[in-house]
């Protein structure tokens, strides 16, 4: 009976072997992902030669219109979600018997561009390039990439490769390999289209809240971001949000000699400068009273940050620096906390077009990433007071000539609020299916982040939609977004496919 049992047993085993065995030479992955990325560099290139600053409706109405097209394609009817600027673009695709609708977030707007910057022909103009020996990026011809066989390690430089539209042409690429396998998710699919990501989405918290039900979804994940910075496969469970400050210190009504009036006029710049050093230690943390309240992480938190697996030294390396700053214990503990990041300062001019004069006024733009447990109208309110502290006036414009004559220091203080942070636990439906796909995917698990560094515009979906939020970053961590030169790995872009596509055929 023993023997009967295991002879038995030895079978189910070797069966169960057989039919994974056979599931996978059914669907390689691998080789499907690549056919259709190679497939796609065609719409890759046309999608990505359109400007996309979203200061210039004119350019997005184009990019709104490629979108259409190619969506409507691919099965899917679309929608304009119309606000009072350009619109949200819908695109929604039914299948049979699904049980679950997930809505899946694209960005398509681009940070804007300094052309002269760039190390080729045009920032719109996707170019192949390669690493050499002496570590300059070489042109090679983009036909490269149909003609010979790709090299993972090339690179596919132009605006928005990796932040947002490489992942959109990405997903895109993967609607064509699941057709080709004839084969459906078992979920409906519901794209939402962010043409004002890099303007903080202005509109979106009122175009969710007034299409909420065109919006109405059991999951969202996010197509946007890079991976951990070991390139392995990542998700991220939550996002920093942002809040913003235009700070401006003034000085003389007009800008003034230095020589005539240096030593008797303030200056605005050295003012400004004293004011936001006032801000920070020398370690970088926020010495503004009250500003990390409420931000507590426990035993618990700190181990499962502890086993993403950042290499502290690596990074500084990547990053040119000796020493970061001591905020958390390590890289991911430092995501967990709301920053104050001065992004730039400006007074006059330097370098061939400096002049000896004393500037009429200095600015600063500040950025405020969020946390889950961040007030964002809290910490605007401790960085104004604390202005107000160091015996500024503060107003939210010009000074008039009384207001001159009357404070002897004279700040303009204006802020907004882009979005709020967000967080879905580890273990959550979301999560657990986003899991088993990426296993299926590359045969371990993820890395899982529990907050990203960036901030993307996923709260008020969460919040007003009442769903769980996973983002799944696919694109290589040093691709210089919002920088020039921004690129795409060609591996991180096969692999793309490849995750998006598992996504669609795992069940939910």
């Amino acid at each position: 009976m023993k023997k009967y049992l295991l002879i038995l047993l030895c079978s189910s085993v070797l069966l169960s072997a057989a039919a994974q065995s056979s599931k996978s030479k059914k669907i390689n992955l691998d080789g499907i992902s690549e056919q259709y990325a190679i497939a796609s560099f065609d719409e890759f290139y046309q999608l990505h030669s359109l400007p996309n600053d979203a200061h210039f409706p004119a350019d997005i109405e184009k990019n709104v219109q490629w979108c259409e097209a190619a969506f409507a394609k691919r099965g899917f009817t679309t929608q304009r979600l119309n606000t009072e600027t350009v619109p949200l673009l819908l695109a929604e695709r039914k299948v049979a018997n699904a049980q679950k609708t997930i809505l899946i977030y694209l960005q398509i707007d681009g940070q804007p561009v300094e052309a002269s910057q760039w190390n080729q022909e045009s920032p719109w103009k996707p170019t192949l390039k390669e690493k050499g020996s002496n570590g300059e990026w070489n042109i090679l011809p983009y036909e490269k990439l149909k003609t010979e066989k790709i090299n993972r390690d090339w690179r596919i430089f132009v605006r928005s490769a990796s932040d947002a539209k490489g992942p959109a042409m990405a997903f895109l690429a993967s609607l064509d390999a699941l057709k080709s396998l004839n084969k459906e998710p078992n979920f409906n699919m519901k794209v939402i289209m962010d043409f004002e990501e890099e303007l903080g989405s202005p509109r979106l918290p009122g175009a969710v809240t007034k299409y909420q039900q065109a919006l109405k979804a059991d999951m969202f994940i996010i197509f946007d971001g890079p991976r951990h910075v070991s390139n392995e496969p990542t998700l991220s469970f939550g996002a920093r949000g942002i809040c913003e400050v235009t700070l401006t210190v003034f000085g003389p009504r007009t800008p003034m000699h230095s020589g005539n009036y240096g030593n008797y006029t303030p200056n605005p710049a050295m003012r400004l400068a004293q004011l936001l050093a006032s801000m920070k230690d020398d370690e970088g943390r926020v010495t503004i009273p009250g500003f990390y309240d409420g931000i507590s992480l426990s035993e618990e938190e700190k181990k499962t940050l502890s086993l993403v697996p950042d290499k502290e030294e690596e990074i500084k390396k990547f990053l040119g620096v000796a020493e970061p700053d001591k905020i958390g214990a390590n890289f991911q503990e430092s995501l967990q906390y709301p920053t104050l990041n001065i992004r730039g300062m400006q007074a006059l001019h330097i370098g061939e077009q400096a002049r000896t004069l004393i500037p009429a006024k200095a600015m600063a733009e500040i950025d405020i990433r969020l946390v889950k447990s961040s007030d964002p109208n809290r910490l605007l309110s401790l960085v104004k007071n604390h202005i107000q502290s160091k015996g500024y006036y503060v107003i939210d414009r010009e000074p008039t000539e009384e207001e001159r004559l009357k404070y002897p220091r004279i700040a303009s203080f204006r802020s907004s609020v882009s979005y709020l942070a967000f967080q879905t636990p580890f273990n959550s439906e979301c999560g657990d299916w986003l899991t088993r796909a990426m296993q299926n995917a590359f045969g371990k698990d993820p890395i899982k982040i529990r907050t990203a560094g960036g901030s993307i515009p996923i709260s008020p979906f969460v919040i007003t939609l009442g769903i769980p939020a996973v983002a799944v970053p696919t694109v290589n961590a040093d691709n210089n977004q919002h920088a020039e030169n921004e690129n795409i790995r060609v591996g991180n872009y096969i692999d793309a496919v490849k995750t998006f596509l598992a996504i669609m055929l795992e069940k939910v």
